[in-house]
């Protein structure tokens, strides 16, 4: 409370909203209660006013979990520990989970973020919550894995006047997710409207891959042999998407979707997918569409996303299958086509013509 009172007296800020997330909950709450004169209004987010069970706390973690975490955070430093719990709708994502890690392992050491998690066990401010009288909004992800949504109903009994929105999804962290719902909840609670946000559209090349007959192949294998051929394609697809300048948007277990500047890279590195994964003893379809699509942090979405994945299902074993826009925008390259007639695309409407690249 005094680094929050210390820095408001430097910036000169006679009042302030506070956000508190996670172990900042509590602090924000005895803060408020403390300081009302200089708590503008309170919002928590994914957070408690205590953390571990007690019997007239059933809504508190049991300490065989909190003691599990800790024996994690032993055993996995280093690496995205816990990122599947933290942000579990993020977990399979590279460039997260290096993020995530780089973020702890500059935050603290293995011992000082086990010592953390054991003073995160004595914190209790449920006395305090009577006191808050500042305007407060109280937001918790359902299913959120960390700190359970009773933790953030808790708060909302406990605080006079206070607000409850719960959210959708499993993430602790808020930028992971549907972030943008939880920016949007703030801003209407302290500024009174929320903005209009139209999504950010772009022009793109997408290309949807599929491993063929995944799932007979993964019974044959066993679980270990699977493993080990999939960690073998995936390194294979990002290998070649770095080589054709392509951009890895997700992965879906046995595929990807990439996109890239322009058609003709996309279908040279199909084409390179397909007979490099062959190698391995995989056999690749791909489906490619070029058209606009909305852009957020971590994803793609729109017309031009689902076209594509249409394409990329209806193409047969080893092929690259792409929309008659993909055909239309490389004329006058070496690349050749074989028409395969019109289709109808699954929530597309109009009829769609599709074409083979041939080689």
């Amino acid at each position: 409370m005094g680094d929050v009172h210390a820095v408001l007296e430097a910036a000169g800020s006679e009042s302030a909203a506070l956000f508190g997330i996670s172990e900042g909950g509590p602090m924000c709450e005895l803060f408020a209660a403390t300081y009302p004169d200089r708590t503008r209004a309170l919002v928590l987010y994914g957070t408690y006013a205590r953390l571990s069970h007690a019997p007239d706390y059933p809504e508190g973690l049991p300490a065989e979990v909190l003691g599990r975490w800790g024996e994690m955070i032993r055993r996995e430093w280093g690496g995205p520990v816990g990122v599947d719990l933290w942000a579990p709708s993020a977990a399979d994502d590279p460039p997260f989970r290096d993020w995530w890690a780089r973020l702890l392992r500059q935050g603290t050491s293995p011992g000082g973020a086990v010592d953390l998690m054991d003073l995160y066990r004595e914190i209790d401010a449920r006395s305090v919550l009577h006191a808050v009288s500042v305007p407060t909004l109280v937001l918790h992800r359902t299913d959120d894995r960390v700190i359970p949504a009773a933790h953030g109903r808790f708060l909302a009994n406990k605080i006079a006047g206070a607000r409850y929105v719960e959210l959708a999804g499993a993430d602790h962290l808020p930028m992971a997710g549907d972030w943008e719902r939880l920016l949007d909840e703030i801003e209407e609670f302290l500024v009174g409207t929320r903005r209009s946000r139209n999504p950010e559209r772009a022009l793109a090349t997408v290309l949807f891959t599929d491993i063929v007959n995944s799932t007979e192949r993964a019974a044959a294998l066993g679980d270990t042999r699977w493993r080990d051929l999939i960690a073998a394609h995936d390194e294979t697809v990002r290998e070649q998407l770095r080589v054709y300048q392509g951009r890895e948007i997700k992965t879906m277990g046995d595929g990807f979707l990439a996109t890239f500047d322009g058609p003709a890279r996309a279908i040279r590195c199909a084409r390179e997918l397909r007979e490099r994964t062959r190698r391995l003893g995989i056999e690749l379809r791909a489906g490619i569409h070029t058209g606009e699509v909305e852009l957020t942090s971590n994803d793609i979405g729109g017309m031009g996303v689902n076209i594509g994945a249409r394409v990329g299902a209806l193409a047969r074993p080893g092929e690259v299958l792409v929309s008659s826009t993909v055909k239309d925008l490389v004329v006058g390259s070496e690349l050749a086509f074989v028409d395969r007639g019109a289709d109808r695309l699954k929530g597309v409407p109009g009829e769609w013509r599709l074409f083979a690249v041939q080689g």
